[in-house]
């Protein structure tokens, strides 16, 4: 009943077609992904629920703030994560550093991880013998570079590949024998296959490995990574991903976030992952280029709906167009549809983030409210602290949920302050709570009645896309907006 006519269209699109929706604040980007997922369950249950509906958001405290509306719709089944869940193999143990991350994120390391794994890949260097009862039978070293090189060319997963050689090899002594002797059965066959000769040729010209063995042994060794990433990655770049200290095995290794991203994607190119029917992608604006390839793997025979607001993104790798996302994904040809029409955020909180989005570098129309009701202040005081006591001590006196959004360094202050106030107050992730004091940085997907966003200035100074975040953070009022600052504010003239 609340579905608007041009949400309603992309709600009900074929399950086969991907679409990409680029929703300002408030208009219901979200709530269009999850009535899709609930339309798709139901208008093809038994097709979605073989193949796997997948609902991807930013964190879990978003996935928390969401978790009820598909239940509530009719429709279980859904699997609801985070790339970071898709992806855990191993804990993260280990933080990269701005210029490591950026270079990790890259779409370029893909080419550099095949070469990786691919430089095992090695020639043959003598002809297999291979016993049978009495007699041996050989394969010759002429036909073995043949059969690694028609593999090789072939391209199929890693994995799939090394089996190949050896059935290949497997063929070209069944062959001799059959000349010679007649049909051989399967147990022969079986027999061959499992000879010490021809897995003793397959594991030297084809070797078994193992994801993190291959990226511990990329980043741990100058010279491995120097090769794979020759006119690929600069020198500045691949010592920024080289380990200082390697680990004395893969075994041992710490690892971080993008070193995840990058197992992936080596895993992607030993053996094809299970895919999805269907996957929601949500806040999509922030995917790095190997995160969108984690998701396109895993949806190589379904289909995508991408969500977010490019004027959002806040990621040092954040694409400054749809396009390129869509490429990233394996969905070029994707319909991009906009939504500006918001009915969440009051039209004077609106016309406050427009200010903001035109010192943005992104192509993205401004949006408009629905909504004429609402509040918004905009104060200058001397200490901000208190200031937001005296906001937030003023909220209490209205109905609905306070949020309090600041720096992430200045949470603890604010906190603190209020505590010494005697208002209770909690994190972002205690959902439900009367007033909470969430840090920017996890504020995306996440809404309040009342918003006091507490100096301006140091949020966008936080980080290198500052600017962006402040967007989010601005954009989170439902019904009353208080901006306080003790510094001009970041879109001031």
């Amino acid at each position: 009943a609340t579905i608007q006519p041009e949400q309603d269209d992309l709600v009900r699109g074929e399950l086969a077609a991907s679409v990409c929706v680029q929703g300002a604040p408030g208009t219901g980007k979200t709530a269009v992904g999850l009535h899709r997922a609930a339309y798709l369950l139901y208008t093809h249950p038994q097709r979605v629920q073989r193949s796997g509906l997948l609902i991807l958001g930013p964190n879990r405290t978003f996935l928390r703030y969401i978790a009820e509306v598909l239940p509530s719709l009719g429709e279980t089944g859904v699997r609801q994560s985070t790339v970071q869940d898709e992806i855990g193999r191993h804990p993260v143990r280990a933080h990269d550093d701005g210029a490591a991350a950026v270079v990790k994120h890259d779409a370029r390391m893909a080419e550099v991880l095949r070469r990786a794994l691919y430089v095992r890949v090695a020639p043959p260097l003598e002809p297999v013998a291979v016993p049978d009862g009495s007699y041996r039978w050989r394969v010759t070293l002429g036909e073995l570079e043949r059969i690694v090189e028609d593999v090789r060319r072939e391209e199929p997963p890693y994995t799939v590949g090394r089996d190949r050689v050896r059935s290949r090899v497997v063929r070209a002594v069944r062959e001799q024998a059959e000349r010679r002797a007649g049909p051989q059965n399967n147990t022969w066959v079986q027999k061959i296959g499992r000879a010490r000769a021809v897995s003793a040729f397959v594991d030297a010209a084809w070797p078994r490995v193992r994801s993190d063995e291959v990226l511990a042994g990329l980043l741990g060794d100058a010279a491995a990574l120097a090769e794979a990433a020759e006119g690929i990655l600069g020198g500045a770049e691949q010592r920024a991903i080289l380990w200082a200290r390697p680990p004395r095995s893969y075994k041992s290794a710490k690892w971080s976030a993008a070193d995840l991203v990058l197992m992936d994607e080596i895993e992607g190119l030993l053996e094809r992952p299970a895919g999805y029917g269907h996957i929601v992608v949500d806040e999509a604006q922030d995917l790095s280029p190997m995160e969108c390839r984690v998701i396109a793997r895993r949806s190589d025979f379904g289909s995508l709906t991408v969500l977010g607001d490019l004027a959002q993104a806040t990621t040092p790798w954040a694409a400054r167009s749809w396009a390129e996302v869509l490429g990233h994904l394996g969905k070029p040809d994707a319909t991009v549809t906009p939504l500006t029409t918001g009915f969440r955020v009051p039209r004077a909180v609106v016309g406050l983030a427009n200010e903001l989005l035109e010192r943005l570098d992104v192509d993205v129309p401004p949006a408009r409210s629905m909504r004429g009701d609402g509040e918004l202040r905009v104060r200058e005081v001397a200490d901000v602290a208190a200031g937001v006591v005296e906001a937030v001590r003023g909220a209490l006196g209205q109905e609905g949920s306070i949020g309090v959004i600041a720096a992430d360094h200045d949470v603890e202050r604010l906190r603190a302050a209020l505590d010494a106030a005697g208002i209770g107050s909690a994190g972002p992730d205690e959902l439900g709570a009367r007033v909470t004091v969430c840090p920017a940085s996890v504020a995306k997907g996440l809404e309040y009645d009342h918003v006091v966003a507490a100096e301006p200035a140091a949020v966008a100074e936080a980080e290198a896309r500052g600017l962006h975040r402040l967007y989010v953070v601005l954009t989170r009022a439902v019904s009353r907006l208080d901006v306080l600052h003790s510094r001009p504010l970041p879109w001031s003239p």
